[in-house]
């Protein structure tokens, strides 16, 4: 028999040559993140169309992310099917940091159990990355209604059943579900006429309907004008934009919390260093003094904290809204 001589000197050098090559390879091949996060513009999907609330927010915090990070964040505007479309988008997008999402409450914690069946779970599918900030809804009255304060309100509506209207922006909108809590709470006969948008505010401002809960953002040059009647925000505290008008908690309903809220989300996946440094980027803006005014002066409340405390805030809101809106009966059309 023909014995071949050992060989361990080459075979160890084409193993080092192995592991080179392997090396180099996953050099050439590594996400763009590892080399140094952001090094390309980076795409940001808002769900809803040009000049909501999200996209406000989206656009101020984008644009000092530009500079910050020193690459673009472009805004890309995917609205449709209550913010579903927007949101399938970038679960469905490379979990690579270069496509983020700016949602709010509904898509995130209400059309879960409006819409019955998602192609996809906002709770798994999404990694919360930086909560940007809470936008309480207000309680707007047209200057026919009589009513300064709640209690006029309620004891007007309890006095006059079925002769007030009031307006959402849509069946299982926020606006839409806070009032369905405050008439449940207080036990008042209204009528509920849902509306696709801001036709909604039209009509309010128009004495067509006679109240509604809205974004502070979207009334507060209507409140300012003297065109609306602030009665109270939804928060658990005041806003900062409105100090003088009361909580409803305030007017006696305990735990009466039912407002927006929008923050950056990333695919399922995606690096924890991106998540980290959009997280760490978007809490030192909101600290800036001319951010913070300018999101109190829109009717925004800065918030921030870490992915963790914005992961369980989600899980926290996805459940409340989930019993309102069994409650409430609503579905989506």
């Amino acid at each position: 028999m023909i014995r071949l001589p050992f060989r361990a000197p080459c075979a160890s050098r084409m193993s080092r040559l192995a592991l080179l090559l392997a090396g180099c390879l996953a050099w050439a091949t590594a996400p763009a993140w590892a080399q140094g996060y952001p090094n390309k513009p980076v795409k940001v999907v808002v769900a809803f169309t040009a000049g909501g609330t999200t996209d406000i927010l989206a656009r101020m915090v984008a644009q000092q992310l530009s500079e910050k990070l020193k690459q673009p964040f472009v805004i890309d505007n995917k609205p449709g099917a209550g913010g579903n479309l927007g949101t399938e988008l970038v679960v469905r997008a490379p979990a690579d940091g270069y496509t983020l999402l700016v949602n709010s409450v509904g898509p995130i914690a209400v059309n879960p159990t409006l819409y019955g069946k998602l192609p996809y779970n906002p709770l798994t599918d999404l990694v919360p990355v930086v909560q940007i900030a809470d936008v309480p809804n207000v309680l707007v009255v047209h200057p026919s209604v009589p009513a300064q304060n709640m209690d006029e309100l309620v004891a007007y509506a309890k006095a006059n059943p079925g002769k007030l209207n009031y307006g959402s922006t849509g069946i299982g909108t926020s606006s839409h579900l806070s009032s369905f809590m405050l008439s449940k709470r207080v036990g008042f006969d209204a009528t509920h006429i849902p509306y696709k948008g801001a036709d909604a505010l039209k009509d309010l401002l128009a004495g067509r309907i006679q109240f509604m809960f809205a974004t502070i953002p979207s009334v507060m040059q209507h409140i300012t004008a003297g065109k609306l009647r602030p009665i109270a925000v939804s928060s658990l505290k005041r806003s900062r934009s409105l100090p003088d008008v009361p909580t409803v908690v305030e007017k006696g309903f305990p735990n009466f919390e039912a407002g927006s809220w929008f923050g950056f989300f990333a695919p399922k996946g995606t690096p924890e260093a991106v998540i980290n440094a959009v997280n760490k980027a978007v809490n030192e803006m909101l600290t800036l003094s001319a951010i913070e005014q300018q999101m109190v002066a829109q009717g925004a409340d800065p918030a921030g904290g870490t992915p963790a405390q914005f992961g369980q805030f989600t899980q926290r809101e996805h459940d409340k809204w989930r019993t309102i809106v069994r409650e409430s009966g609503a579905r989506a059309e």
